[in-house]
């Protein structure tokens, strides 16, 4: 797995060429080690990402949420009327970026 650390928040990203593992992998060692962080999986080299690989995600994105902290996803495969509202999924590293300030901005003005 890629890991590169920002200054508000870290990047996860698929060093092989498996969705399904990698989003089981992500299952497991997220909640013991990035429980306390704002995270964004790079999926952008998923060119032909299908909705069902998307959802494999979406307890893990649904727990990390819980945890009062931000859970995005790069991708640029799919409709953005096709994901579910539970999910964030934007295009770019920089859209990410944007997202995850603005949600710390919203749970420090009490949102």
């Amino acid at each position: 797995m890629r890991i590169d650390k920002k200054d508000t928040y870290t990047l996860l990203g698929d060093e092989r060429d498996d969705v399904v593992k990698f989003a089981s992998f992500l299952d497991r060692i997220v909640p013991h080690r990035y429980e306390k962080l704002n995270l964004v999986v790079d999926l952008l080299k998923y060119k032909k990402l299908q909705l069902s690989e998307l959802l494999l995600f979406l307890k893990l994105s649904n727990y990390q949420r819980s945890t009062g902290h931000s859970f995005v996803f790069i991708n640029d495969a799919m409709s953005i009327d096709d994901i579910p509202e539970e999910m964030i999924v934007v295009p770019t590293i920089e859209e990410a970026g944007d997202i995850i300030e603005m949600e710390e901005i919203e749970r420090d003005l009490g949102f």
